[in-house]
């Protein structure tokens, strides 16, 4: 079959460790050829082009800049990709005819690219629903859902709705999701909607006591202490007020070491945190390039999520599965709608505890403090093989096109 996979973040090629390029390597090495479009940013200054690499084809198209930007450029720029994404496939892949149409949100403005490659080649659908927009950004106060930013929320909401309604297939993240979008939009089958999880081809990023400590001693992290990382955006949907007050509340524990690897829009928040009180247990360090963050990773003791108490909607942040290809036990700090805490539990690999009560967070820390980690690190690796495989996704998806598997067979 032909696979095609939109998305409008960055993807650098079939053969890098991602989410989506672990996917689509599971279906080239199925015998199925791939094709995915992604974006060229207009700050990088590249054009267009299609790429092949190792039977794999990218197409990048030149569209404006929609991240590190004022949210009228982002606006307008996400406005606009509908129509440049339709221009580039009409134009590079005019003779390819698709089987099948695979692509993530956000955004949600591919609606008339989906409809096009399905009246024009007859293909199957299949949104990997990542994110809940606009509701999520409502959630956060970026949106609201009246006054003149109401209709901006009306705009993005009708998309979302026609996005559900031209998907065959809805895979979610898990069952949290699942029911969300069931009640929220009750237009939708529950027959076509389905938990595919966020998945990886496995490795296993754990590393030895004398790696770890070349590792701790390369970036100053102490030896000697139990390291609790968090390693990803640090933005709006992070809630990082509350993860400074965490920070301010355990900067006299003399057992935890806190490390904060990460970039975004509230950055200087904690920048500003550290500068300002110091805390001796606790390093914040900008983004790393993804083996040198893997490594660190794995010199740690502890994995930690954050996200902001206001979410009504189910996240299921995808820097979960880091953590446990590195072994690492997990600390999920939350709303309580997200059912990523519950899973940590269930799987007998983390705990959980709500994003509004400090004291609480504590309790947790002296809790995996006490705990067999290693024993916890194992047990979420275990968990990762068996639900979370890039394998056992696209398992998922072939079943829904009732097509047979090695692994089914």
């Amino acid at each position: 079959m032909n696979i095609l996979f939109l998305t409008t973040g960055k993807y650098t090629g079939i053969e890098s460790h991602a989410l989506y390029p672990d996917l689509l390597r599971e279906f080239r090495r199925h015998g199925h050829t791939v094709y995915s479009v992604s974006s060229y940013e207009k700050r990088t200054g590249k054009q267009t082009e299609l790429i092949e690499e190792n039977g794999a084809y990218s197409l990048h198209v030149k569209i404006g800049n929609i991240t590190k930007c004022g949210m009228v450029e982002k606006g307008i720029s996400t406005l606009l990709i509908e129509g440049q994404y339709l221009r580039a496939i009409k134009k590079y892949l005019s003779d390819v005819k698709f089987d099948l149409v695979m692509y993530s949100t956000p955004p949600i403005t591919l609606v008339k690219v989906i409809e096009f490659i399905k009246k024009r080649d007859g293909a199957k659908s299949y949104l990997l629903l990542k994110d809940i927009f606009p509701q999520n950004a409502v959630d956060i106060g970026i949106m609201k859902k009246t006054g003149l930013k109401g209709i901006l929320y009306r705009y993005f909401r009708k998309k979302e709705k026609k996005l559900y309604a031209i998907s065959d297939y809805i895979g979610c993240m898990s069952k949290a999701n699942v029911e969300y979008v069931l009640k929220h939009n009750p237009e939708v089958s529950r027959d076509i909607i389905e938990v595919c999880p966020n998945a990886v081809e496995v490795f296993d990023n754990s590393v030895d006591i004398s790696v770890r400590d070349e590792i701790r001693e390369k970036y100053g992290i102490p030896k000697d202490k139990r390291v609790f990382v968090y390693g990803g955006n640090l933005g709006r949907p992070q809630g990082i007020p509350y993860l400074i007050e965490c920070l301010r509340a355990e900067k006299d524990n003399n057992d935890a070491f806190f490390l904060v690897v990460g970039d975004g829009t509230e950055y200087k928040k904690l920048e500003a945190f550290v500068n300002d009180e110091k805390p001796k247990n606790m390093m914040l360090l900008k983004r790393l390039p993804k083996e040198d963050y893997d490594r660190m990773v794995g010199a740690c003791d502890v994995g930690m999520i954050f996200l902001d108490h206001r979410f009504t909607i189910p996240n299921f942040p995808s820097r979960l599965l880091a953590y446990m290809q590195a072994k690492l036990p997990v600390l999920a700090v939350t709303d309580p709608n997200t059912d990523v805490g519950q899973v940590c539990i269930d799987g007998g690999f983390g705990t959980w505890c709500e994003a509004n009560d400090t004291s609480i967070f504590s309790e947790k820390v002296a809790e995996l403090l006490g705990s067999d980690l290693r024993l916890m690190g194992e047990r979420g690796f275990e968990y990762l093989c068996e639900h979370y495989t890039a394998e056992g996704e696209y398992n998922i998806i072939m079943a829904r096109l009732g097509e047979r598997t090695e692994a089914m067979v």
